[in-house]
């Protein structure tokens, strides 16, 4: 799937150390990104391993269309086919970020969640402070739906979230 300035693709082996290194081994920033604590785990083990197909699940990477050169990762998770349901997800390499992106695998994303899998909700939780990500989901017609008050635990210390969602006759994407 493209949007205008990037692709979805499934996840190829030679993307794997290329995430890792530079989205998990991240220490600072997958820790604001992922309410897991963050383990160093190798490689080999990487949560951006290539694995087999979830019903619950979509994970993509994401390319420059321009280009073909690998951005960073994208993901619909929880997806809930009974309730037509999904959250969101993306993190983007260092050297891609603060170009506008964002905005455009947050469309695709919808584009995907709606048009290929029928859902009717795609929500997104993310820090408060996240002006980057608050901005591309604004853009993408994201509506703010509430503050979780001290509700993540990051770098010692708790942090405010901010859940958005884009409902499917809302989006501007289809």
């Amino acid at each position: 799937m493209f949007g205008d300035a990037v692709g979805l693709r499934a996840r190829t082996e030679s993307d794997v150390p290329v995430l890792h290194a530079e989205l998990y081994n991240d220490v600072a920033m997958r820790s604001r990104a992922d309410n897991r604590a963050w383990t160093p785990v190798p490689v080999a083990t990487s949560p951006y391993a290539v694995g087999v197909g979830s019903d619950t699940a979509a994970e993509f990477s994401v390319i420059e269309r321009a280009t073909e050169e690998l951005v960073g990762e994208a993901v619909l998770w929880e997806i809930d086919r009974h309730n037509r349901c999904a959250r969101l997800g993306l993190s983007l390499r260092p050297r891609f970020r603060g170009q506008g992106l964002g905005t455009d695998v947050v469309q695709v994303l919808a584009r995907y969640g709606f048009a290929t899998l029928g859902l009717h909700r795609l929500q997104l939780e993310t820090l408060a402070d996240n002006g980057a990500m608050i901005s591309a989901a604004t853009k993408a017609g994201f509506q703010s739906e509430g503050l979780l008050r001290q509700s993540a635990w990051v770098s010692g210390a708790f942090a405010d979230q901010v859940i958005m969602a884009l409902l499917a006759d809302e989006s501007p994407n289809l």
